[in-house]
């Protein structure tokens, strides 16, 4: 594997504390986000991906909006840990939603109908390498990123806020920002116990 390619995957990893800034420009990081919708593959070509890029006061609004419905649904005597962590996001330059068009999803059904209760998963498969494409690509620039997951605590909420058609279904939260602190040592699971190799 190409030496620079591998320097890029390494460098992917979930990076919690992310500031205001970034090193790169909005056109840049919009242009890096339309790559990846364009190019992400799917099944059948569906192209299901639909994404949501918040910026500036608008990202900021989006964790105002993820705490205040936490709130409300918690059980929590102390929600201290979970207002730090709504703060953390929300220090960060801006966040990509990440959705699945539900209609391209039950129009494959209807079409072919012996897959039909594949395609969800198949969507939820496609939604990964996005994000994967986007969370790597901006690695590479700088920006350090994580993928969260409110839904369905948010769903209704976001869709009303930024007119999202009723269609889209909410499928992650990718806060980021300039890395303020990196990732810690990771942990890996041995490869010899989550490989096969057969050869002829």
């Amino acid at each position: 594997m190409d030496q620079h390619l591998q320097e890029t995957i390494l460098n992917r990893r979930s990076i919690y504390a992310i500031g205001k800034d970034s090193p790169v420009s909005d056109e840049k990081i919009e242009e890096m986000v339309a790559f990846a919708i364009k190019h992400t593959p799917t099944a059948f070509n569906s192209q299901t991906g639909r994404v949501v890029l918040l910026l500036g006061k608008e990202h900021e609004a989006l964790w105002d909006l993820t705490e205040a419905e936490l709130r409300k649904v918690s059980s929590q005597t102390d929600f201290t840990a979970t207002e730090q962590k709504m703060a953390a996001f929300k220090n960060g330059y801006g966040t990509v939603l990440f959705f699945e068009d539900n209609d391209v999803v039950k129009g494959l059904q209807e079409k072919f109908p012996g897959y039909a209760d594949k395609f969800p998963d198949y969507a939820l498969q496609s939604s990964g390498i996005l994000q994967y494409i986007i969370w790597t690509t901006f690695a590479k620039e700088g920006l350090g990123a994580t993928v969260q997951h409110y839904s369905p605590v948010i769903d209704q909420p976001v869709q009303e806020k930024w007119d999202i058609p009723e269609n889209w279904q909410l499928i992650a939260q990718m806060p980021f920002g300039n890395v303020l602190n990196e990732a810690g040592e990771k942990e890996f699971a041995a490869v010899e116990d989550r490989l096969k190799v057969f050869k002829a």
